[in-house]
């Protein structure tokens, strides 16, 4: 396991005339110049990945002992520049999660676009893939392009946990006038001190895993005036519960 932590928590607080609260404008401003960070740190990275692979292509049949030894460092700093490049895509995601162009949108239809891409991929690791979705919902306003990515991140982390045989089930139903989304797993679950800790940015248990797709997901579903929870126990799975408010609420 490993474990990264930063002191951000995403606040979405609203004074009473409309206008976003001073530590809000502040974390708008801190979001901002992180983001401009991220892309400065792209440019010469994709320079750096370019070389490395004109590189690994002059070395392609290495000749000698010596050879095959740049081949092999090579291939380590081009490794490197990937998951480089993969921790600033997360990293923008979770950066850019501020003003939504909402419309009111079907969660069923989307999560059932969710699920035509996804459905190969988990069938492929012999997870079993179920929907239970009510048979109307109302619409809600969401984000279309965001909520999608908060569902992936959803969906790749119960796959994370699940071996073969296990189920990964999704299911809607109305409550509290809104839309409630159940993403259940029956993987191997989670112990209380990792469940305290899963929407830390950059706290990841998992080898690679950069440690902002859930609290890139909690953000953008606070952004949309929702909620989510998680219910865990280790061998026995996990359970996210998202909370949507409808369109006219």
């Amino acid at each position: 396991m490993t474990e990264r932590s930063e002191s951000i928590s995403p606040s979405y607080s609203v004074t009473a005339d409309g206008s976003l609260d001073a530590w809000e404008e502040q974390y708008r401003d801190l979001a901002s110049l992180a983001g401009g960070l991220a892309h400065e740190v792209r440019n010469p990275l994709g320079t750096i990945q370019m070389n490395v692979q004109l590189l690994a292509e002059d070395l392609v049949e290495p000749k000698n002992q010596h050879e095959r030894r740049m081949l092999q460092k090579i291939e380590v700093v081009g490794r490197e520049c990937e998951r480089l490049a993969s921790i600033l895509d997360d990293f923008l995601r979770f950066a850019r999660v501020s003003e939504l162009d909402r419309h009111p949108t079907d969660l069923n239809e989307l999560i059932g676009d969710v699920l035509e891409f996804s459905r190969p991929r988990i069938e492929s690791a012999e997870i079993v893939l179920r929907a239970d979705l009510a048979p109307s919902v109302p619409l809600l306003a969401l984000d279309a392009d965001l909520f999608r990515q908060a569902l992936l991140n959803l969906l790749l982390n119960a796959e994370s946990a699940c071996q073969p045989g296990d189920e990964l089930i999704l299911r809607t139903r109305g409550e509290r006038a809104g839309v409630v989304l159940d993403v259940i797993d029956t993987g191997r679950g989670m112990a209380e001190e990792v469940r305290a800790k899963i929407f830390r940015p950059f706290f990841s248990t998992r080898s690679g895993g950069t440690g902002l797709g859930l609290p890139t997901t909690k953000r953008i579903i606070e952004a949309h005036g929702g909620t989510i929870t998680v219910e865990s126990e280790p061998s026995r799975g996990t359970a996210f519960h998202v909370w949507l408010p409808i369109a006219d609420s």
